[in-house]
C-alpha cells in the first residue's frame, strides 16, 4: 500500500435510524440479554451466572418453537431464515456446516456507488470476491443475519457454523481451541474458495479464528487475502478483562473453565440459577448485553442462538479464549484492506482490544460506534452493512489490480447510531450534543 502520511484519529460513527416494533427490549428490563451478553464470552460459566444463562435461554428456546422463527421486527425476511447451497466440509474428521450464497450473475458492483450495473459485458460477470464470515463464541452463522441480507447477490458469500456450534459437529476434548478453528477456516476456504480473491471477516471468536489463520498461512494472504474486517475482537488478554469487577472480573474468569465444566456434568444446577437475586440480575443485564434498545424479536433470536451451544462446547472453549494471543500474526495483515469496529461500551472484548489492534495496524479503517455492546452487527446491523459494503468495495479493486482513488480514509472515528441521535435530541428537549 502506498504511504497515506501520519495516522488519523479514530472515526466514531452513528448508525442509521433502526426501524422497531412499538415492543421495544430494553437490557435492564429482562434476563434475556443476560445470556447473550455472558455466553458470547465465557463468563456465564461461573457456576450461578452459567446456570441463569441456561435456565433462561432453554426457557426462551421453548418459546421460540412455539411461536417458530423470530420476525426481526424491520419487516424484513424472519431472523435466521436466510438459506444458501448447503455444504459439509470435513476438518480432521469434524463435519463443518456451510452455506453458499452465489453472486448474482447479472449484478456487478460499480467499485465507487456500490450500485448495480447493467448490460455488463460477459467478462465482467464473474464475482470479483469470495466473502467468508466467521461467526463468534456460542453463536452461529446466523449472527450474520443483517449483513448477509445487505450483501447476498452482490459477492459469493461463504457463511459456516465453527465446531461445536450451530448445525457443525463437535471435535473430540481438547480440539476446541484457537489454532484448530485456525485449521477450521482453512479446510473451508480449501474445499470452497480454493482459488480467486478473498476477504475474511470474523466476529469476536470469529475475528480470532482469522488471526489464528494468519499466523498459519502467511502466504494464502500473501497471494489471495484481499481485505479483511474484524468486529468487536482481540488480539490477546482476554484473560485480563476484568468486566467493570476489578479483581472480581478477573477472578471469575479464572474459576470459570472448571465451574463450566462441572455444569456440563450437572445439569440440575442449572436451577439453582434461579436463586440469583433480581438486582445481580439486573445489574449484570445492563453491563454485558447490548448497549442500546433493541426489538424483542432480536432478543429472543439471539437467545435462541445461544441456547443451542451446548454447556460442554461453552466450557471447552474457555481455556482458549483466556490464553489467546495472536498479536504477532497481526503483522501478516498489514498491506491489505482492513477495517477494523468496535462497540464503545462493549464490556466483553472492550474497545481497548481494538485501540491494540489498530495501533498494530495504523492502515485500517476503525470505526468506534457510541451505544453500541458486543453484538454489533446485530445491534446497528445498517451501520455495520454500510462499511463493510465500502471495504469489499475497494477489497474488490484491488483484487482487480486497480488502485483505488477514492479509499476509505484510513484512520479512526467515532459514530453514534441516528436514531440514538435522535433520542437524545427529544430527552434534551430538541437540542444538538
Amino acid at each position: 500500500m502506498a504511504d497515506k502520511g501520519p495516522a488519523k484519529p479514530p472515526k466514531i460513527v452513528t448508525p442509521a435510524p433502526t426501524p422497531v416494533r412499538p415492543n421495544f427490549w430494553r437490557p435492564e428490563r429482562t434476563a434475556l440479554a443476560f445470556g447473550v451478553g455472558l455466553a458470547a464470552t465465557g463468563v456465564g460459566a461461573v457456576i450461578g451466572l452459567a446456570a441463569e444463562r441456561v435456565a433462561v435461554a432453554r426457557k426462551l428456546r421453548g418459546t421460540l418453537e412455539e411461536e417458530q422463527v423470530p420476525t426481526d421486527g424491520r419487516g424484513g425476511p424472519p431472523l435466521g431464515s436466510l438459506r444458501g447451497r448447503s455444504r459439509v466440509v470435513m476438518s480432521e474428521d469434524v463435519p463443518l456446516h456451510v452455506e453458499v450464497d452465489e453472486a448474482d450473475p447479472d449484478w456487478v458492483a460499480d467499485p465507487v456507488t456500490n450500485r448495480q450495473l447493467d448490460q455488463v459485458p460477459e467478462p465482467r460477470r464473474k464475482p470479483a470476491l469470495t466473502v467468508v464470515f466467521t461467526h463468534g463464541y456460542s453463536l452461529s452463522l446466523d449472527a450474520w443475519h443483517y449483513q448477509r441480507l445487505a450483501l447476498r447477490g452482490h459477492y459469493r458469500l461463504v457463511f459456516w457454523d465453527q465446531r461445536g456450534h450451530g448445525r457443525s459437529g463437535t471435535g473430540a476434548p481438547g480440539s476446541s481451541t484457537i489454532e484448530q478453528i485456525g485449521r477450521d477456516l482453512s479446510a473451508v476456504i480449501d474445499a470452497i474458495a480454493p482459488e480467486g480473491p478473498l476477504v475474511l471477516l470474523g466476529h469476536s471468536m470469529g475475528g480470532m479464528t482469522v488471526m489464528s489463520l494468519a499466523e498459519q498461512r502467511p502466504e494464502l494472504f500473501a497471494e489471495r487475502v484481499a481485505g479483511v474486517g474484524l468486529f468487536c475482537t482481540s488480539a490477546g488478554g482476554l484473560g485480563a478483562i476484568d468486566f467493570g469487577l476489578s479483581g472480581l472480573g478477573r477472578a471469575m474468569m479464572t474459576v470459570a473453565p472448571t465451574a463450566a465444566r462441572l455444569l456440563a456434568r450437572q445439569p440440575t444446577l442449572v436451577a439453582h440459577g434461579r436463586r440469583l437475586g433480581s438486582d445481580l440480575e439486573s445489574h449484570l443485564v445492563r453491563r454485558y448485553s447490548f448497549a442500546s434498545p433493541v426489538p424483542a424479536e432480536l432478543a429472543r433470536f439471539c437467545a435462541g442462538m445461544i441456547a443451542q451451544t451446548r454447556m460442554e462446547v461453552i466450557s471447552d472453549f474457555l481455556p482458549t479464549l483466556g490464553s489467546h494471543d495472536k498479536r504477532v500474526a497481526l503483522a501478516t495483515l498489514n498491506g491489505h484492506e482492513l477495517l477494523v469496529m468496535a462497540g464503545e461500551n462493549d464490556l466483553l472484548i472492550p474497545r481497548s482490544h481494538s485501540d491494540e489492534i489498530f495501533a498494530a495496524l495504523p492502515d485500517a479503517e476503525y470505526v468506534v460506534v457510541r451505544e453500541a455492546g458486543h453484538l454489533l452487527p446485530l445491534e446497528h446491523p445498517d451501520l455495520v452493512s454500510t462499511y463493510l459494503a465500502e471495504l469489499l468495495a475497494d477489497a474488490a479493486e484491488v483484487a482487480r489490480q486497480q488502485p483505488s482513488s477514492r479509499r476509505r480514509g484510513w484512520g479512526r472515528r467515532t459514530v453514534t447510531p441516528v436514531h440514538l441521535k435522535s433520542r437524545q435530541r427529544t430527552e434534551r428537549g430538541g437540542g444538538h450534543r
